[in-house]
């Protein structure tokens, strides 16, 4: 399935990944209020609620509330904890599905139209210069490693 070959107009690009991420955020944050309850009885299930990621998350969304869950969208990585501490964090639905809404359009239309460019620009540049496409690339997947384990290992160890 090539994004690139698709015929779909904008509107029908940014409903279908509008209603893709209504589905993945919306579960996530169903599952933060389902194993928030559970949470002592299952380790996996505790080990992400102690973890620095979520108790990040946790904390911005307990300081912040549908603002931030709204903003999150915006990011990389960040997203999904902040919906899974909103749920955890039992936060109204009155207040989530509105932020849910707004955070989940926004995401939507950037990857309806930026995504979709940066995809068309990574393949032409495959198209002319494969062998330094594939090493920019490698180069990009490389650097972002390194990033993870320093930031990983700089991070205080958890209790």
């Amino acid at each position: 399935m090539n994004p690139l070959t698709w015929e779909a107009p904008l509107v029908l690009t940014w409903a279908a990944l509008f209603g893709i991420v209504l589905v993945r955020a919306g579960s996530t944050y169903l599952l933060g209020r389902l194993a928030r309850a559970g949470a002592g009885r299952f380790p996996r299930i505790q080990r992400v609620f102690t973890s620095h990621r979520y108790r990040r998350a946790e904390t911005l969304v307990g300081r912040w509330g549908a603002p931030l869950v709204a903003a999150s969208f915006l990011t990389v990585g960040f997203q999904t904890m902040a919906n899974l501490a909103a749920g955890a964090a039992r936060m109204p639905l009155a207040r989530y599905l509105p932020a849910l809404a707004i955070g989940g359009a926004c995401w939507a239309l950037i990857f309806a139209t930026i995504g979709i460019a940066g995809f068309a620009a990574v393949g032409a540049a495959y198209t002319r210069w494969p062998v330094a496409t594939l090493c920019i690339g490698a180069v990009v997947v490389v650097a972002l490693t390194a990033l993870v384990l320093v930031r990983h290992r700089a991070r205080p160890p958890e209790d």
